[in-house]
């Protein structure tokens, strides 16, 4: 399997978790910062827009976002070189 892919299927997964028992009262900020950890670890740098979901102390908006998804489909195809050698090409 790709890895990409794999990523994307274990982000869609970690949403799904987020959606039901990260909306546990008391439990959703921990969740939230869990989540923020494993997915800088996943995406690296771009893995820090997952704490955003920290801002919301009530876990009511950041609810119905798939983060987690959104960051492995921005960071599917990165690392793949183009079609078009010229736009490879440093200079």
């Amino acid at each position: 399997m790709n890895p990409q892919m794999a990523k994307l299927i274990v982000a869609i997964i970690l949403d799904v978790l987020d959606f039901t028992v990260g909306r546990i009262p008391g439990f959703e900020m921990a969740f939230d910062a869990i989540l923020g950890v494993a997915a800088v670890i996943m995406f690296g740098w771009s893995g820090l827009f997952a704490f955003w979901e920290l801002a919301d102390p009530t876990g009511q908006a950041d609810a119905f976002v798939p983060t987690m998804t959104m960051i492995a489909l921005t960071q599917m195809g990165r690392g793949k070189k183009s079609s078009n050698p010229e736009l490879d090409d440093p200079r």
